[in-house]
């Protein structure tokens, strides 16, 4: 036997081109001087045991073409590069710090296992211990993503072979050449990503190879993604799940930021930022493994192949959905001129509207109570020598008017929450309430019916407006006080409001529409058909692209989220002010618009020329009724704090993801 033994250990040596026969005598001598007895009797060499320098080991696995019979008969390569290895993260390490089952040398043929999870997480445990994770920083790196390892399909039994996992550490990496990040090592480590995931996916790496990567890999491109940058590394884990779809379009990022920024403008990628999977990413349109230009004949999103992609999601697309611009942005003129000038257009609009009607509050709140401070009332004109309408109100509003108030109030809530939850996808509470709401699908739905509603109410409106004035268009004065039609009077208001404002002249008085109230009268008129066509067009893709081209879609999205934006905004600063927060109003909430009733000294005071006339001609009496009932005023006043918190909530909302988008880096 122990001819034998000694026969194995010197046939390593005889291996052809071995240069390290020097270090293998020498550690024999060492190790059977080691083992001998003090009777002098020489021991068997494979019964010593020791921690061996790795000359020792190397005297044989540094051998090129060492290699030993597998347990498939083939054989197996064993050599090791010393250069190679040294270079490598574990080059400083002994081979039997790994190799811990390894005590004897030579040993014996066979599988030597190697744990290296139990390694690491040792190291690390030992690291904390002794308070050195700042010193060893990457190698709590390499425990975080062995806990990550231990979640993915990788780690899990194969289905053909439960003997063993899908895959290990060592099948993906090779242990003695792992090389630190940023060294030229690694940049060759990465070129051979394909090649070593391809010995599973063989199919996948002849497709991927022959794509705009592959070719760029094989051409020596380090910088070209690989398997492990679409599909991650240690998190691997089924393509078809959704959460690993996410996770691939987000990848896809990775080098291509521009174009994920832009697709998150679409109604594609809002759904995709709020963690949803069911429209179309990356590689839906792009494919996957087999990614070409755009401009190759086989892609996918070629001209020629486009309409069929768009068509697997898209049954009924027509040739109207080529032309949809799915990177389409509006910085870019030469590109997209289109979205370039609506984009101005839309930024010059929401500027100009919030520059005159902030500064119109400000400028309004100053005065309004500088004039309470100093104790200077508005006079009252009412009651003074008519003891009879002492606690009478003025009907400003029908009950149809009201209720309508109030349905649209609500609906157009909905649409903000729901609309803007997609706008901002991006934004922790935008992707909270969608999962509340159970969904993007479910989402799009509300926000469908509050459009129906709404877009029911202003028709509504509109065909009341046409059958009660048609009769009498010849004699119904359409530029007084009490029309909505804007006139020069209009013009001279704002000038003596903005010179009471500076304290330059006495506060106007107005009809029974004061300027501002006819610009909230016809700003729906603008927002909804902007914000409604718009959201036609997309509801109904198939019949808008049936009749026009796909860069309308563009269009409609951006016009969609700008003005819906600037509704939004405008109506829960401008309009709050002016209605509720003014000092003249506080505390709020005014609830006119609720009882539909004013007191008669309010209408007085604010409708100063339409009291006035009423007064002249004897018909003030029609319109006074008794105050609101006690229930009716709490209910009103409660229904109103609700609608202003609610109101006030979502402003805030939607500025937290305005201020979002436009951060540096966003």
């Amino acid at each position: 036997m122990k001819d034998s033994v000694l026969r194995r250990f010197w046939n390593c040596f005889l291996t052809p081109g071995n240069r390290r026969l020097p270090y293998a005598l020498l550690a024999a001598g060492v190790i059977g001087l080691a083992g001998a007895p003090a009777t002098g009797v020489a021991q068997p060499a494979a019964q010593s045991t020791g921690k061996f320098p790795n000359e020792v080991c190397l005297s044989c696995h540094g051998n090129e073409g060492f290699a030993v019979p597998g347990a498939d008969g083939k054989m197996r390569p064993l050599h090791l590069v010393k250069d190679r290895f040294e270079q490598s993260v574990h080059g400083k390490r002994s081979c039997v710090d790994c190799h811990k089952d390894i005590t004897d040398i030579p040993h014996q043929k066979g599988v030597h296992r190697v744990s290296c999870v139990t390694c690491h997480e040792e190291l690390w445990a030992t690291a904390k211990k002794e308070g050195k994770t700042q010193e060893f920083a990457r190698l709590g790196v390499v425990v975080d993503q062995i806990e990550r390892y231990m979640k993915s399909i990788h780690a899990r039994p194969s289905r053909e072979d439960q003997s063993r996992t899908n895959a290990t550490c060592y099948n993906c990496h090779d242990a003695h050449y792992v090389y630190p990040p940023g060294s030229a090592a690694r940049a060759d480590w990465h070129l051979g990503i394909p090649n070593v995931c391809g010995k599973c996916h063989s199919e996948q790496r002849v497709e991927y190879l022959d794509s705009v990567h592959g070719r760029q890999i094989l051409a020596g491109n380090a910088a070209a993604p690989v398997c492990s940058n679409c599909h991650t590394t240690h998190d691997v884990d089924r393509p078809k799940l959704d959460a690993i779809k996410l996770v691939i379009t987000r990848n896809c990022g990775t080098c291509h930021s521009r174009n994920l920024s832009s697709y998150a403008n679409t109604y594609h990628g809002q759904v995709s930022t709020l963690g949803y999977a069911y429209t179309a990413s990356c590689f839906d349109c792009h494919g996957n493994h087999d990614i070409q230009r755009v401009s190759h004949p086989r892609s996918t999103v070629h001209s020629n192949n486009r309409l069929q992609t768009c068509q697997k999601c898209h049954t009924g697309a027509t040739a109207g959905f080529v032309t949809f611009q799915p990177h389409a942005n509006t910085h870019d003129y030469a590109r997209y001129p289109y979205m370039w000038i609506v984009s101005k257009f839309m930024i010059a609009l929401i500027a100009g509207v919030f520059l005159f009607f902030w500064t119109h509050c400000a400028l309004w709140f100053y005065r309004e109570y500088q004039e309470r401070k100093a104790g200077k009332s508005r006079p009252h004109v009412v009651t003074a020598g008519m003891p009879q309408l002492k606690g009478k109100y003025y009907r400003r509003f029908r009950p149809v008017w009201t209720l309508a108030h109030l349905f649209f109030a609500l609906s157009l809530m909905v649409l903000s929450l729901t609309g803007m939850a997609a706008f901002y996808a991006e934004t922790a509470w935008a992707q909270f309430i969608v999962k509340a709401l159970g969904g993007p699908k479910v989402a799009a739905l509300i926000h469908r019916g509050a459009a129906v509603i709404i877009l029911g109410i202003f028709v509504a409106h509109l065909v009341y407006f046409i059958v009660t004035l048609a009769p009498k268009w010849r004699t119904f004065k359409w530029f007084g006080h009490a029309s909505f039609v804007p006139s020069w009077q209009d013009l001279k208001d704002i000038q003596a409001m903005f010179r009471w404002f500076l304290g330059k002249g006495p506060r106007p008085v107005f009809g029974r529409w004061s300027y501002w109230e006819r610009f909230d009268y016809w700003a729906p008129f603008w927002g909804l058909t902007i914000v409604g066509g718009s959201g036609l067009m997309l509801w109904f893709k198939d019949l808008t692209a049936a009749v026009w081209p796909g860069w309308i879609f563009n269009l409609a999205t951006l016009a969609h989220g700008e003005e819906a934006f600037l509704a939004i905004v405008f109506l829960f600063t401008v309009h709050f002010f002016n209605n509720h927060f003014r000092p003249d109003k506080l505390p709020p909430p005014d609830i006119s618009m609720f009882t539909g009733m004013l007191s008669l000294e309010e209408f007085a005071r604010e409708h100063t020329l339409e009291y006035e006339e009423l007064v002249k001609s004897g018909r003030l009496q029609e319109y006074l009724v008794d105050a609101p009932s006690p229930r009716m005023t709490l209910g009103s006043k409660i229904l109103g704090i609700v609608l202003l918190v609610f109101g006030l909530t979502l402003l805030a909302l939607v500025l937290l993801g305005f201020a979002g988008s436009v951060l540096p880096g966003k």
